[in-house]
């Protein structure tokens, strides 16, 4: 288990040892979408801090999306909660073969780095961020065991149910995908936690590990869910859709191009991922950097903004230029919903608002050789290969001195066969005429 280096900036000035458990509590389940076991997290705080694991399977380049789960994560440290981020090698592996078993390495280092800089650019101290891969213990002995334990007591059914919404689904699954669940299961157990957090996709999984952890004798743990925020194109934001996401090292031209062309319909607020993001990233961090005392870090709330304001619309200069100021995420999307912001006006403030928090983690990695490197190795370019041109044989007449008999006695019928046909078609023309 690798320990996450200590961050370079101050620790924010709403410590953790300010707080009492209820606002612990409230810091910690603020702004999610479900809360599996709140009442066994408020005893666990009133006798000391908790321990969380959050995962994630290496696989496809981290995108925009990613900033939901961290955002949260954000909360935990601020409330003193140990985070252990599991970089799931092996799952990225079983989940029918996402990741190249040779390319996992270089993105669990990959992935690392990001994260780092991510949490850096958040102002948020890292002694209380761990990270543990997830080999490092998952081919031991025990965990083994435990394995073959939890496949003795699992159906078919249950494992394929568990996982319907976060492994990849084929019409003949592989056996792999089938023992996914059963491993993150497990890994609750391993990581010494007391909660797992992560999206409501993952929700079946969660309740298959309160429901089989007990039987091979350990404990049933919390579960925190975040509510999924659609991608730019409307579905889920996937990395494997570039239409649909962002990616971290994406340029602000970049950035701009996509929001522009993102799905963001009129007076539409579900399924907007325009408006989603700024619910659970834009505003959660705005208000972060607020409680630290870095109000004037949050460029999408204007200078002369009311101090509760939470976000700035500017109107298109062509049509007056009006500006808006939001004290709340459900203002801004009453407003939407009613035709009172327009989308391109909505798009222009979220772009200006991702592209100051891309603005640090690029820098990081613009300035990082090791980084750099990093994600040459785990996402190294596609060669395409240019298919050779096939030769096209040239037919040499066999010479006459070499002909056999046969051969010449052959020739000579076919070219008695050409000239008849020769002769037979200048009579029919001859006859048309």
């Amino acid at each position: 288990m690798a320990d996450a280096p200590q961050g370079t900036l101050p620790v924010p000035p709403a410590t953790a040892a300010k707080l009492t458990p209820a606002e612990k509590f409230q810091l910690i389940t603020q702004n999610l979408g479900e809360v599996l076991g709140a009442e066994q997290l408020k005893a666990l705080l009133e006798e000391r801090d908790l321990v969380a694991y959050w995962g994630t399977a290496p696989t496809g380049r981290p995108h925009l999306g990613y900033f939901v789960p961290l955002a949260k994560i954000a909360d935990f440290l601020t409330a003193n909660v140990e985070v252990k981020v599991l970089l799931a090698d092996v799952h990225a592996f079983l989940d029918n073969l996402k990741a190249p078993i040779e390319l996992v390495e270089a993105r669990v280092d990959y992935y690392r780095r990001l994260i780092i800089a991510v949490f850096r650019s958040l102002n948020l101290p890292l002694d209380r961020l761990k990270f543990v891969v997830g080999s490092s213990y998952q081919y031991t002995a025990n965990y083994n065991l435990d394995k073959y334990k939890m496949s003795a007591i699992t159906t078919e059914h249950d494992a394929r149910k568990a996982g319907a919404e976060v492994v990849k689904q084929v019409s003949s699954p592989l056996l792999s995908g089938l023992l996914y669940p059963l491993l993150q299961a497990l890994d609750e157990e391993y990581l010494g936690v007391d909660f797992q957090f992560g999206g409501v996709d993952q929700r079946k999984i969660f309740t298959y590990a309160e429901a089989y952890l007990p039987k091979i004798g350990y404990k049933k743990r919390s579960h925190l869910m975040n509510l999924m925020v659609p991608g730019l194109s409307g579905g889920k934001m996937s990395s494997s859709d570039p239409n649909s996401k962002i990616d971290f090292l994406d340029s602000p031209s970049a950035v701009k191009s996509k929001i522009q062309k993102a799905h963001c319909a009129p007076g539409e607020v579900e399924g907007n991922g325009v408006l989603a993001f700024i619910r659970h990233v834009v505003v959660p961090i705005g208000e972060l950097f607020k409680g630290q005392g870095r109000a004037d870090a949050r460029p999408w709330v204007e200078g002369d903004a009311p101090a509760d304001a939470v976000f700035t619309i500017k109107g298109d200069p062509k049509f007056g230029g009006s500006v808006r100021h939001f004290r709340t995420v459900d203002e801004l999307d009453d407003a939407y919903a009613k035709g009172e912001v327009h989308p391109g006006d909505l798009k222009s403030a979220t772009v200006q608002a991702i592209n100051a928090l891309l603005a640090p983690i690029q820098a990081e990695f613009n300035g990082s050789q090791e980084f750099q490197e990093a994600e040459k190795r785990a996402y190294p370019v596609e060669v395409k290969q240019v298919p050779a041109k096939k030769k096209v044989k040239k037919y040499t007449p066999k010479p006459e001195h070499l002909k056999t008999p046969e051969e010449k006695a052959r020739d000579a019928e076919k070219a008695g066969l050409d000239e008849t046909a020769q002769l037979r078609e200048a009579v029919v023309e001859t006859l048309s005429a």
